[in-house]
């Protein structure tokens, strides 16, 4: 008989002897199935994400390099334009205490990892939810060096997982493709410093004032440490960066021994400090005076064909005209004679503006240039900025007469008079001169004369325009086409009156005033050079004698103290007067009385050599009253003081004696000299208010601007 027992089968047998299994065996069999299945799923899709993922285009602004403006010398710097402030190295050439310091403080299994790290993204992984370690700053982020190369080059810095699915995956093809050091290498020209700085050329300036090659090893790992948060590593920040930075520090030459890239007594003997930083440079690229030195260069690349791009990050090496101690004096000089012109006091020199420019006559050449105190605080450039010339234009009339075949021995009416068809006269300064030469009319500056010369010459303001033009004033000038052209309500830059000055100088041939010198490349190929050549636009016949006439002004006239600078020296003063009707009540009657306001003063000079024109003026827009001042003093003062630095060790060159042609021309008849009483300014004069546009906020161009000068309005008065 069967055993009642064994009659029942066990309970984990199923009907037919098959054994049943645990639901909870069951259950972890379908959970790992499908967990396998989706990881097959899931390294497929991996693996086709792989092999279609594609290098995105480079991030453009970390491809640039900055652009580096010199003196003359080729060696002073000005400034740079940029983008972002880097100076790419190769591989070599980057320092291996850098190289070593780096992988240490970011990435201690770079040269064997595949460009991603597992340990690495699990700290990313913590962080994207918000879950990073306390200590990630000491001890490193979520990212191997090719991923934030990645990150930086082709990316963006956005935080989502998206992006760094991308960045790993491309990270690994990159790892797999391309060389450790050119990771390594791009990586260092690439990443932020911090100070504004890109790459480790530029940080190793920023920070420690030398070039990378020069770089200590202590140096070389606090630039490694702060890669990690620059704006928080900064020692220059505070005590707390500073410690936080040694930290870091500490961390990085850890890493260094650890690696056997350095010995443990290297490390113990720069282990308890950091280095010494110089002290940290606050001076913005255009701020004081040589902004509108870096606006000129900028504006005359682009206008020669330079792009945007090529300027701002095209890693450029420019080469000025500019000479560095002629610079300097042109600053000290207008600085120091605009505090002396408003009597020492600060706020009132505030509101003068002195413009000065110099150009070397041989070749057109800017050596010089003031444009005013601080480019940041106005960009309104009065060494480019047009204004009235009052007798500084003279010497066309002189050239246009010349050219018509007078001498400087023709006789001319230096009295008050008023010229046929004119229903007002014209007065001079100093009063009634009678009968003179136009030499003796140069060297005075008499008002009579020169207009009485004009209304000679057959159709004579345009004559004296076109004599302007030949020798370097804009043909787009604001030109006053009446008898009175030679008093100078014609507006003009100083820099487009040295140019023209320069002219008669360089015995009639004319230069473009120009900035630029040479261009190079990053490589140091020349990609472009300044055009020195001359045209002759001017007989020199013409160009000697107005060139002898002016250096009796400067001899005998009213610029005689010109010739202190020891050098032969030709050159006109210039003053801008302007009759203005005031009101004023006395009891109960109102007296109209009129005061002269002078708008602007002038002296523009030259030896063979150099040219320089200075103007003062007073103002936001340059149209303010200056007071009882002329342009042999303040202005002239600056000239002599620039001139003697800038002439300090050039030959003494002589100008070219007279023609002493003899006259073809029949002055007419002068009338007799007058007794009456001559008011102390000039007549027909036209006030206008000044204009209401702010000043430009962009850089004012160069010559010729291409935003409208403030305009000037009256009639001029000598001298």
């Amino acid at each position: 008989m069967a055993d009642p027992k064994r009659s029942v089968a066990p309970k984990n047998v199923r009907k037919g002897g098959k054994q049943k299994t645990n639901p909870w065996v069951r259950a972890l069999i379908w959970v790992v199935s499908i967990l396998l299945s989706l990881g097959v799923i899931a390294v497929g899709a991996i693996a086709v994400a792989y092999s279609m993922v594609k290098l995105p285009d480079p991030n453009s602004d970390f491809q640039t390099n900055t652009s580096f403006v010199y003196f003359a010398d080729g060696k002073t710097k000005i400034g740079s334009f940029q983008v972002q402030n880097r100076q790419s190295i190769d591989y070599d050439k980057i320092p291996a205490d850098v190289k070593d310091a780096v992988v240490a403080a970011e990435n201690r299994t770079f040269w064997t990892d595949p460009g991603i790290s597992a340990t690495g993204l699990f700290r990313a992984t913590l962080g994207l939810v918000g879950l990073a370690p306390a200590d990630a700053t000491a001890t490193g982020g979520g990212s191997t060096i090719t991923q934030q190369y990645i990150k930086v080059m082709y990316l963006t810095q956005e935080k989502s997982f998206t992006r760094k699915a991308k960045e790993i995956l491309l990270a690994a093809k990159i790892g797999k493709e391309v060389s450790k050091e050119k990771i390594l290498a791009g990586y260092l020209n690439t990443v932020y410093f911090g100070r504004g700085t890109y790459g480790i050329e530029a940080a190793a300036q920023a920070y420690f004032q030398v070039p990378s090659s020069k770089l200590t090893l202590s140096q070389s790992v606090v630039l490694a440490a702060i890669l990690n948060s620059p704006g928080n590593l900064d020692p220059a920040n505070g005590k707390q960066q500073a410690a936080d930075l040694l930290e870091r520090y500490q961390y990085t030459l850890n890493g260094m021994v650890d690696l056997g890239n350095i010995t443990a007594a290297e490390r113990s003997a720069i282990y308890t400090k950091l280095p010494k930083f110089p002290k940290a440079s606050n001076d913005s690229r255009l701020g004081g005076p040589k902004g509108f030195l870096l606006s000129m260069v900028e504006r005359e690349l682009l206008a020669n064909g330079f792009t945007e791009e090529q300027v701002n990050g095209g890693g450029l090496k420019v080469v000025t005209t500019f000479n560095a101690d002629a610079q300097d004096a042109a600053v000290a000089s207008a600085q120091k004679n605009t505090l002396a012109a408003a009597a020492g006091n600060k706020k009132a020199a505030k509101k003068l503006h002195a413009g000065l420019a110099s150009i070397d006559n041989a070749t057109g050449g800017i050596l010089a240039l003031y444009g005013g105190p601080d480019f940041l605080a106005s960009q309104w450039n009065w060494a480019n900025n047009p204004r009235p010339t009052g007798s500084s234009f003279k010497p066309y009339a002189l050239a246009a007469a010349l050219r018509n075949h007078w001498t400087l021995n023709d006789k001319l009416n230096g009295n008050s008079f008023t010229p046929r068809g004119d229903s007002a006269p014209v007065h001079n300064a100093d009063g009634n001169h009678g009968t003179v030469t136009l030499q003796q009319a140069t060297t005075h500056s008499i008002n009579s004369a020169f207009v009485d010369l004009v209304t000679q010459i057959p159709d004579g303001p345009s004559e004296v325009q076109s004599m302007a033009e030949a020798a370097g004033v804009p043909e787009n000038s604001n030109w006053d086409l009446s008898n009175r052209i030679p008093l100078g309500n014609t507006e003009v830059s100083p820099v487009n009156q040295a140019n023209a000055y320069a002219t008669f100088a360089n015995l009639g041939v004319r230069h473009n005033p120009h900035v630029v010198a040479e261009v190079f490349d990053i490589t140091g190929k020349s990609l472009f050079k300044g055009d020195t050549s001359g045209e002759q636009t001017i007989d020199v016949p013409v160009a000697t004698d107005v060139t002898y006439a002016l250096t009796k002004v400067t001899q005998d006239g009213t610029g005689y103290r010109a010739s202190q600078l020891g050098f032969p020296v030709a050159g006109k003063t210039g003053t801008v007067g302007y009759p203005v009707k005031v009101k004023r009540k006395i009891g109960n009657r109102t007296i109209t009385t009129i005061v002269r306001e002078t708008r602007a003063i002038w002296f523009v000079g030259y030896t063979k050599q150099i040219t320089t024109a200075v103007v003062y003026v007073k103002g936001d827009q340059g149209t303010g009253d200056l007071g009882h001042v002329f342009g042999s003093g303040f202005p002239l003062s600056t000239w002599l003081d620039y001139m003697k630095a800038a002439m300090r060790g050039l030959d003494q060159q002589s100008f070219d004696p007279p023609t002493n042609r003899t006259s073809t021309q029949t002055p007419t008849a002068k009338p007799k000299p007058s007794v009456t009483a001559t008011p102390s300014v000039s007549v027909r004069p036209t006030v206008t208010a000044p204009p209401t546009a702010p000043p430009p906020t962009a850089p004012p161009s160069t010559y010729p601007p291409t935003t409208a000068p403030p305009t000037g309005t009256g009639s001029p008065k000598a001298p």
